[in-house]
């Protein structure tokens, strides 16, 4: 009776976090009060300053000093729109030269204040509004109404699947196994985390080492294998090498309990295994991806401290190891917002994309939000569906065990760069990393931005090449050779080098035009032992027999 009588009032609790996370999207709004309360009590303080800056404010034909690039083209340089334009961008400039630097105010207090004022800046700006907005008049003027008729169809189309959950009717023309993810292989494992796929040799010999891709698990891993021309999969197969890739199982409610132990031990070290037994006695290059990243250093650490040799070459793309500066993601991360969301997963056993979805696109508003919009229902246009695009919308979810274990261990104590990560009850770290690394850092990623990615350079003293290229968290990745507007900078540390700052390295490289793709090929290339005949596809005399054609089924669960 007392265990019921305490139950109550705790599942009452998640209840009521679980609808103001609907609400306020995810945000605690106790985290919310916390960086207001602070910012005001500290500002009241302060009248000296606040007269100073209303008495700025108040000043007439000021120029605004925050660009909008929404607000851009000439069609805003005619009166009025530029008046809204500088208006706007003037009220910017002063609220962010009123909300910074005020004294004694916490610092994740002040960033969070900055982007909840970087909303309702965004939801005022001039581009959303038809009446304020040149293109949008214009558009209706040459379609006499039809752009605006156009739009309301998409309103009910895109109102329908948010309501219903289909993705979007574009992204069936890229399917899993159809237009995406074609490249050919066969599943040799599945357990109740992964699908391990080993992917069909296109040459006659192949690099004695295998390749075992870890991808992140936010996302589905076909992201490594979109369409022919852009996976790196198939490029790394086409170089020579075995290649076998993760595909991680989209979780359900009865998956809540999966942690980080689970996903190192089902998915990487059950993979390890299984690579080890269709190629046995070769040392295997591993490449982590995001999240996957992280993972894969954290076992690469653990491996070293337990003195197993496996791994040839440890790569990193995009993935941090150090997380005192997450980027924007940080705003999201601290002990109310940790204790907010958990309650949420709790109700429901997992994170659902539309969730974390959400989440992202709060720190871009104006590009993920309401320039979408402005385009989908007041122009009346629909921008084309990529491969990229339609992987972004086949999303998946995340067990609440897991998505709390690594933001807490990870983002919010940083375990793994302190040293105090545990793997099998004891903790590891970095330093006893003793084969190359192969960094990668892409210069717009607002997820693991490069100047975190880059730390990794005062973490391990082990060989590394780090490349600086160009795109962002996903775009940045797919830079196959030929793809235009693409550069990247290399940096080569011997073991045990002086550390050189990220400041250093930009003035110190020299940028080269291309993908950096070929520049990882001839990394893994030195690395790698003499070509051999292709192994054959699984091992069925040691439990891996093939289970089915790639992509396997993992990756069609919605």
């Amino acid at each position: 009776m007392g265990a019921a009588v305490i139950e109550a009032p705790d599942e009452l609790d998640r209840t009521l976090h679980a609808f103001w996370g609907h609400v306020g999207g995810g945000m605690s709004p106790a985290a919310r009060m916390l960086a207001w309360s602070d910012w005001a009590i500290h500002l009241a303080t302060q009248p000296g300053r606040t007269a100073r800056i209303a008495i700025d404010a108040a000043a007439v034909g000021t120029p605004g000093q925050v660009h909008e690039p929404r607000l851009s083209g000439k069609e805003w340089d005619g009166w009025p729109f530029s008046q809204y334009r500088q208006v706007h961008e003037t009220l910017a400039h002063r609220l962010c030269t009123f909300i910074h630097g005020v004294p004694g105010v916490d610092r994740h207090h002040e960033q969070l204040v900055a982007f909840m004022a970087r909303q309702w800046l965004e939801l005022l700006s001039p581009a959303n509004y038809a009446i304020t907005n040149p293109q949008v008049l214009q558009r209706i003027a040459e379609t006499g109404g039809g752009s605006l008729a156009s739009g309301a169809v998409h309103w009910i189309e895109d109102a329908g699947r948010a309501a219903w959950g289909p993705p979007p009717a574009e992204a069936a023309s890229f399917r899993p196994g159809h237009e995406v993810a074609l490249t050919p292989g066969k599943v040799i494992l599945r357990n109740e985390l992964i699908e391990l796929i080993q992917y069909a040799p296109a040459t006659p010999t192949v690099h004695a080492e295998p390749v075992l891709v870890v991808s992140a698990w936010i996302m589905k891993y076909y992201v490594l294998d979109l369409s022919p021309h852009n996976s790196l999969i198939r490029h790394l197969v086409a170089q020579g090498y075995t290649v076998f890739a993760m595909s991680w199982k989209n979780p359900a409610a009865a998956d809540a309990q999966l942690g980080m132990a689970e996903y190192l031990r089902l998915g990487i070290m059950a993979s390890l295994d299984a690579v080890e037994a269709v190629a046995p006695q070769r040392r295997i290059h591993a490449v982590g991806y995001c999240l996957g990243g992280t993972l894969m250093a954290i076992a690469a650490a653990a491996m070293a401290r337990d003195r197993d040799d496996r791994l040839a070459t440890l790569t990193l793309l995009a993935a941090q190891t150090d997380f005192t500066e997450p980027g924007e993601l940080g705003l999201f991360i601290d002990e109310s917002q940790l204790a907010f969301l958990e309650d949420i997963m709790s109700r429901q056993g997992y994170l659902d994309a539309q969730q974390m979805a959400a989440a992202f696109q709060a720190l871009r508003p104006g590009d993920l939000v309401w320039a979408p919009m402005v385009r989908n229902y007041l122009l009346g246009e629909r921008v084309p569906m990529t491969d990229l695009m339609a992987w972004n919308a086949d999303g998946t979810r995340m067990p609440y065990r897991m998505h709390s274990d690594y933001l807490r261990s990870l983002f919010l104590e940083n375990a793994l760069a302190a040293g105090h990560y545990l793997v099998d009850g004891r903790p590891v770290s970095l330093n006893d990393i003793d084969i190359p690394v192969f960094a990668l850092g892409t210069r717009t990623d607002h997820v693991a931005p490069w100047r975190s990615v880059y730390k990794i350079h005062l973490l391990c003293d082990a060989e590394v090449t780090f490349v600086l290229t160009e795109g962002g968290h996903n775009a940045g990745i797919l830079s196959e050779p030929g793809h235009p507007h693409r550069s990247h900078r290399v940096l080569e540390r011997a073991r045990n080098a002086p550390y050189m700052a990220p400041d250093e390295f930009l003035g110190r490289s020299q940028e080269m035009a291309g993908s950096w793709w070929p520049c990882f090929d001839q990394w893994l290339a030195r690395h790698s032992g003499p070509r051999r005949r292709p192994p054959a596809m699984g091992s069925p005399r040691r439990g891996y027999p093939p289970l089915g054609d790639a992509p396997g089924s993992y990756v069609l669960v919605r």
